[in-house]
């Protein structure tokens, strides 16, 4: 069997930014539940840990396997590495396998915005008066803050957009990559918290970027970049005052660090966050005064979703 392997650059092409937002919405209003999601599995490898994601809907199956060496950034290599085996749900035949790694750095920044998008559109407005020009502070400078970027400046073309790094070589590095690709950013600080419209933690930080006080009444936070009870980029005072939308409930008590301990799991289940099959449904209500805070750890149906976007726009008319 011969079968169709899409690399990085096949990849990106086969999925735009719009694009691939829209995939991700109309896969919730129409076939996906967040809450059937499978669950991550670890196993150990000689190195790290293999990290296995599978999801199915009527349609394709596929199974994200992934390989975690700590070590590797060391060595001058990705501490992720990994690829995506798409099936046909109703044969059960192997259709394509595609970069796991590009896969990721598509998905997460389009489930990221589409979250914004729908998040903004709950505020009509009434609530929380918006500048027209919204500013965009990114918390990173590795690959997820790049691609959160890009998405960022293809779907808020009218935002001002700045990045937060600990080295500013590396500040300078990914603002010179996306002038090139003529997206503008600046060099931002922390400080720029508090008057950030939104703000996008894409970092692999296991503490507090900042204060969570400091965040404007109206704001929108993303904390997408760890994944891990005992990982986390926004801090409880955050957490406490904000309105809190999830990728799904279940995923969340089982990763979501930003959010737990800062309350219980048992608390969580009474609150019932609001998730993104309902954010996009348009069941989700912002409060009066209020920041909002989207808490993202990854999850296998996307990667299918997506998966299924670039196969098919690269092997159908």
């Amino acid at each position: 069997m011969n079968l169709p392997y899409f690399d990085s650059t096949a990849v990106r092409a086969a999925a735009p930014w719009t694009a691939a937002i829209a995939a991700l919405e109309q896969a919730l209003l129409n076939v996906v539940d967040p809450e059937d999601d499978s669950a991550r599995l670890f196993s150990p490898a000689p190195n790290g840990e293999f990290l296995l994601m599978p999801a199915s809907n009527r349609e394709y199956s596929g199974i994200k396997a992934l390989t975690v060496a700590p070590a590797n950034p060391a060595r001058g290599l990705e501490k992720i590495q990994g690829v995506y085996i798409l099936f046909d749900s109703d044969t059960s035949a192997p259709l394509a396998t595609m970069d796991g790694n590009e896969l990721t750095a598509i998905r997460t920044p389009a489930t990221t915005l589409l979250a914004m998008k729908h998040i903004l559109a709950a505020d009509t407005g009434a609530v929380h008066p918006r500048p027209e020009k919204a500013h965009v502070l990114v918390f990173g400078t590795g690959v997820q803050a790049l691609n959160h970027l890009r998405a960022a400046g293809a779907v808020l073309p009218e935002a001002s957009l700045a990045v937060v790094g600990r080295r500013p070589e590396r500040v300078a590095a990914l603002i010179a990559q996306l002038a090139k690709e003529g997206v503008h950013v600046r060099q931002g600080t922390s400080a720029e918290v508090a008057r950030a419209d939104v703000v996008i933690c894409a970092t692999s930080s296991p503490t507090p970027l900042f204060d969570g006080g400091l965040v404007a009444p109206g704001a929108v936070v993303a904390a997408v970049g760890q994944h891990g009870l005992n990982a986390r980029e926004v801090d409880a005072t955050l957490v406490l005052r904000s309105d809190v939308v999830v990728e799904g409930r279940a995923s969340a008590l089982r990763e979501a660090g930003d959010l737990i301990p800062a309350r219980s799991a048992e608390e969580w289940e009474a609150i019932h966050p609001a998730n993104l099959r309902d954010l996009v449904k348009g069941e989700f209500e912002r409060s009066a005064g209020k920041p909002c805070l989207f808490a993202g750890v990854g999850m296998a149906w996307e990667d299918l979703v997506i998966a299924s976007l670039v196969y098919e726009g690269g092997t159908r008319p």
